[in-house]
């Protein structure tokens, strides 16, 4: 009920807004020297500056946020979209750990910078976003030749993204190495005996996915195993498990389970099982992922991180950099990934002996 129903008469008038004429009054000071005292400008003693924000902030005193952007020429807006998840409903992608953590992360860089971060639909047309008063944009995880990119950097917009876009005017990129990634989780792997692993991969146009696919063919070429990969279709669990027990039911049984797909370790660990598998005396497991659950599963599943808030930190801060101090040459960050061994992919010691060739 409104106030305007509770009384039968129209609603209330809203409360004015305190201005800085009306600081000054309160405070017996100039408006120059509440407005250097609110900003921590001028030569002013310790007390007054004081007494002019004991003032404001008693008050309810908040300065106008729309004069000053207006006269510093900038809206303080980023923008954020995930490019990987176009296909889907835009929201989906908070349903990842990775993606979830990645975009609170990026809105918590950008708001103690003084930006505010606007979420853009996955897929996003120019339509949508050509009439808002965005600074720059991050686009998160972009498929090949991205038309949002191609967009954005067309109509002037300062990007970051992935490396695909590395020396192009106006853009800059936060990446890991894929490729790295991969082969330090396959060489765990094969340390602790894998002779038969499988990847499980995302069926994407993403270039961190085109990477890892790649290092894992050649991964397996040096070591002269069977290059064995099983794609998933779609995001989310249900995916992701059907892919796993794919991998789990062909003709040749793997020994160790590399899945980049995101998915639920909870939910990975039960498919082996429900399979036969013991973890990790028949199957190694290692998942890409960010899910805290990893760490409390039985047994606690290894997992490798993309770093999420590191990329985040970087991106926001090439952006703000271009922003704030006119920085023009493209600029790129490679985040270091991270192994978290856990007893889901490390065997006794007695059978973490490699393999001299293929499995028979």
């Amino acid at each position: 009920m409104t106030e305007a129903s509770r009384h039968g008469g129209q609603p209330s008038p809203p409360v004015p807004r305190v201005r800085l004429v009306d600081v000054a009054r309160e405070a017996g000071l100039s408006k120059t020297t509440v407005s250097a005292a609110l900003n921590g400008t001028g030569r002013l003693s310790p007390e007054v500056r004081e007494r002019a924000r004991e003032t404001a902030r008693r008050m309810g005193y908040r300065p106008n946020a729309t004069a000053r952007h207006l006269r510093a020429g900038r809206a303080r807006l980023i923008g954020y979209v995930v490019g990987e998840f176009a296909a889907t409903p835009w929201t989906t992608f908070l349903e990842s750990p990775y993606f979830a953590r990645l975009t609170g992360a990026t809105a918590a860089a950008a708001l103690r910078r003084g930006y505010a971060m606007v979420l853009l639909p996955a897929g996003t047309l120019q339509s949508e976003w050509a009439d808002l008063s965005l600074d720059a944009v991050v686009v998160a995880d972009p498929v090949a030749d991205d038309p949002v990119v191609e967009a954005l950097l067309a109509a002037g917009i300062p990007v970051s993204t992935d490396r695909s876009v590395e020396g192009r005017p106006g853009a800059s990129w936060v990446d890991v190495d894929a490729a790295g990634a991969v082969r330090e989780a396959l060489d765990h792997l094969r340390g602790q005996g894998a002779a038969a692993p499988v990847l499980v991969v995302p069926d994407s146009s993403t270039r961190f996915h085109v990477e890892a696919v790649a290092a894992h063919r050649e991964w397996c070429a040096a070591h002269s195993l069977p290059e064995r990969v099983v794609r998933v279709a779609e995001p989310g669990n249900g995916p992701v498990v059907r892919a796993v027990e794919s991998a789990l039911t062909g003709a040749r049984r793997p020994d160790a389970l590399l899945v980049v797909a995101e998915a639920s370790p909870p939910l990975v660990l039960d498919v082996a099982r429900r399979h036969g598998y013991e973890v990790p005396d028949d199957l190694l497991v290692v998942l890409f992922s960010e899910d805290a659950a990893a760490a409390h599963t039985e047994p606690p599943v290894t997992t490798l991180s993309l770093r999420p808030e590191a990329i985040a930190e970087a991106g926001v801060e090439q952006l703000v950099e271009v922003l704030e101090h006119g920085r023009r040459e493209p600029a790129g960050t490679l985040v270091a990934t991270r192994l978290d061994v856990r007893a889901s992919s490390v065997r006794s010691r007695s059978d973490t002996s490699p393999p001299a060739g293929p499995p028979s």
